[in-house]
């Protein structure tokens, strides 16, 4: 099945839980067979030349390593190349790596389009309650995952990306980093 955010939002959401879980599944039971293609590492490779941030990509499971491919191809095909945008696009969602299961993320999904509010009070860092701890990487992820990119040899433009990746675009802005920014979180939607 095809799909995009324009197809319907709701069925959108259904469709990217069940990629996410398909990817997520070993091998036996129907999920990604083999972990990353040949061609998937040799994209990655050609993104992120060194092992420390060949190894920072290796920390997401496999559903978002998944999905960061996914973003980064959408962008090459729409015709970008900046090397600070791919590695963004490969790296953005790196700090989910911390603890975000597939429960929690739906949660997320719904509590963002019904509950905002709701979202924002579950997140706080200072909210006691171990249940919260992944509404807490989801509130924190940007920045977090700058701070490794950074650590990892990231280009600083990237990691800025990294970092931005979630707030509101400037309206109307002709600066080179929010068109970044704006072209990172088109594909990062559709994907």
């Amino acid at each position: 099945m095809t799909t995009s955010k324009t197809t319907h939002p709701a069925l959108y959401r259904v469709y990217q839980f069940f990629v996410a879980l398909k990817a997520s599944l070993p091998a036996w039971a129907g999920g990604v067979k083999g972990g990353l293609s040949a061609e998937d590492k040799a994209l990655v490779k050609s993104i992120l030349p060194t092992p420390a941030q060949q190894e920072l990509f290796g920390r997401m499971p496999p559903n978002d390593q998944s999905h960061g491919i996914a973003v980064a191809r959408t962008l090459q095909q729409a015709g970008h190349d900046d090397p600070a945008l791919m590695q963004a696009a490969l790296l953005h969602d790196v700090a989910k790596s911390l603890g975000q299961p597939i429960i929690h993320r739906v949660l997320i999904v719904l509590l963002e389009a019904f509950w905002p509010a709701g979202l924002e009070r579950v997140s706080a860092p200072a909210a006691a309650g171990w249940w919260r701890r992944p509404f807490v990487i989801h509130a924190r992820h940007p920045a977090i995952g700058a701070e490794w990119a950074g650590e990892a040899g990231c280009e600083p433009l990237a990691v800025s990306l990294i970092a931005r990746h979630q707030d509101e675009l400037a309206p109307d802005s002709t600066e080179t980093e929010e068109k970044l920014l704006a072209a990172l979180q088109w594909a990062d939607n559709l994907n």
